[in-house]
């Protein structure tokens, strides 16, 4: 089996220009912006599609989580795939079969139609965002792709803590309804199909006798499905200490454990493993873990913090995460070119994570009635915290190993950040819902009301019992950013341990004499 071919099959490593690389550029950075906002624009809107589609509190669950979980388990598929067949098509590819997820999410008529379809979905959005680092990745050298992940970064980060509010405008908007928070993305996907067939060319190496590790894609999709089904369902159908627990825990590790012997011994494996042995590919899985918490967290639980505690509505709780986006932009940006003319990315990471951690810990007091100036503060620390490493985490991997296998090793990193966001949304989230529950029913029960604290109950409509929600509501979101502050601390760890190494010039790694060892060049 050979791979497929772009318009050019030329081999040669020369960087792209500048002016080819920004209209590359504009449809990545559209295929990209759409795909993410996918994954956090729903959640605004939640319960008004639940309820339209007449589905369960189990099923509002797995609306976000199938989406989640899709995503994460065929990212390194997708990257793989890019080691071995054209990124364009790959990317094309990709784009088609989140605009199938949307529409069929769209069009769907019942809770269960409507998970089936997000998890098409995010097969499509897996792709997507693995694939736009890859392609930059292939005609970008790392010295120069600093300045154009700053624009990954601002489009992945906006578009994830953005979600919320434009979800939040459409099901405030009477005319449109919930269905538009799936079909708005469909007009933009067409936009960056039709700019990527007119602009992307990247080269590509004919190779004969490709071979595609199915069984390790399998097992690995398989392990890390069983894995997050557990996370997202511990401790709300199940307990922590139950049989549900041992099963799927036990299950999940076997089918990692195969799939680990699996890629050892694989000539074409999904994940290379002397990749993600290497000391820079490791700390930067450990920092992509964090950082994906933060982000997928922030834009999850501030908006609920806003709308819940201090009784926003979705639009306006949108419109008071503009701290964070604004820090997002402005230190992805500048961090950008300031890598690109520096060279150096390790002093940029370390303070990015930095401020991740102080941001986060800052979060990590608040309440139901914490000035709006003090909120604006640790949120700003928070975006700048995630501008400065999102991308620049996966840039120091790519640095680091050759153009062969730069698909690999950049949607591994992708891979642990969107697992990391994947397994923090669950676990926090079930750390507020407990939380939540035992001090609304602690809040009753010193005010003599009745009821559990639910908020179906007759008695959380009274003035009263709201403001203990709000209470409660603060008191459980701090706890949460407690943990996020936790997580960023293990960044800013891995951060610290990389070693100080300037980027190369060129798009792959120098071939040294025989016997000599490969180096990057500085």
């Amino acid at each position: 089996m050979s791979a497929a071919v772009n318009e050019s099959t030329s081999t040669d490593t020369t960087p792209t220009s500048r002016r080819q690389v920004l209209k590359a550029l504009s449809g990545l950075l559209l295929a990209l912006f759409v795909s993410t906002l996918s994954s956090t624009v729903v959640s605004s809107a939640l319960p008004k599609i639940i309820g339209a589609v007449h589905g369960s509190q189990t099923q509002y669950t797995w609306v976000v989580t199938a989406s989640l979980l899709t995503t994460t388990a065929t990212t390194p598929i997708w990257g793989k795939l890019a080691d071995l067949f054209s990124k364009k098509t790959l990317v094309q590819a990709s784009i088609a079969v989140f605009v199938l997820g949307a529409l069929a999410s769209g069009v769907s008529r019942t809770g269960g139609q409507l998970i089936a379809a997000r998890a098409l979905q995010g097969v499509g959005v897996g792709g997507v965002q693995a694939l736009v680092q890859i392609s930059l990745a292939a005609m970008i050298p790392p010295r120069e792709r600093g300045r154009y992940s700053g624009y990954l970064s601002s489009v992945t980060a906006t578009s994830t803590i953005g979600g919320p509010l434009l979800g939040g405008v459409i099901v405030d908007t009477s005319w449109l309804g919930w269905r538009w928070c799936f079909f708005i993305g469909l007009p933009i996907a067409a936009v960056a199909l039709f700019l990527l067939q007119r602009t992307l060319n990247l080269p590509v190496i004919r190779r004969e006798n490709v071979k595609i590790d199915y069984l390790g894609a399998t097992l690995i999709a398989a392990g890390v499905s069983v894995l997050l089904i557990w996370v997202s369902f511990v401790d709300n159908s199940f307990a922590w200490a139950s049989w549900q627990t041992a099963a799927m825990v036990a299950g999940g590790l076997a089918l990692i454990a195969a799939a680990l012997w699996v890629e050892a011994h694989a000539a074409e494996p999904v994940v290379p493993l002397a990749i993600v042995k290497q000391r820079t590919t490791a700390l930067a899985i450990i920092g992509s873990l964090a950082v994906g918490t933060a982000m997928f967290g922030s834009a999850v639980f501030l908006s609920q913090y806003f709308q819940l505690s201090r009784g926003h509505s979705p639009t306006e709780a949108g419109l008071m995460t503009i701290p964070m986006m604004a820090g997002i932009l402005i230190a992805s940006t500048v961090a950008g070119r300031l890598i690109s003319r520096t060279g150096k990315i390790k002093p940029f990471v370390v303070a990015g994570a930095g401020l991740l951690t102080l941001g986060s810990a800052g979060l990590g007091i608040i309440d139901y009635k914490t000035p709006m100036v003090f909120l604006s503060a640790a949120m700003l620390c928070v975006g700048m915290g995630v501008g400065m490493t999102l991308q620049n985490f996966v840039l120091v991997v790519q640095n680091t190993v050759p153009l062969k296998d730069i698909g690999a090793a950049s949607s591994t990193v992708s891979f642990f950040r969107s697992l990391g966001g994947t397994i923090g949304v669950s676990v926090l989230g079930a750390v507020l819902a407990r939380h939540v529950h035992d001090q609304v029913a602690q809040g009753m029960a010193s005010a003599g009301l009745s009821g559990r604290g639910g908020a179906a109950d007759g008695a959380a409509q009274t003035p009263a019992v709201q403001a203990i929600i709000r209470v409660a509501y603060g008191d459980a979101t701090a706890q949460v950013f407690l943990l996020s502050a936790a997580a960023a601390v293990l960044a800013l760890v891995a951060a610290a341990l990389l070693k100080p190494v300037s980027l190369r010039s060129s798009l792959d790694l120098q071939r040294p004499p025989a016997g000599e060892p490969t180096k990057a060049i500085g």
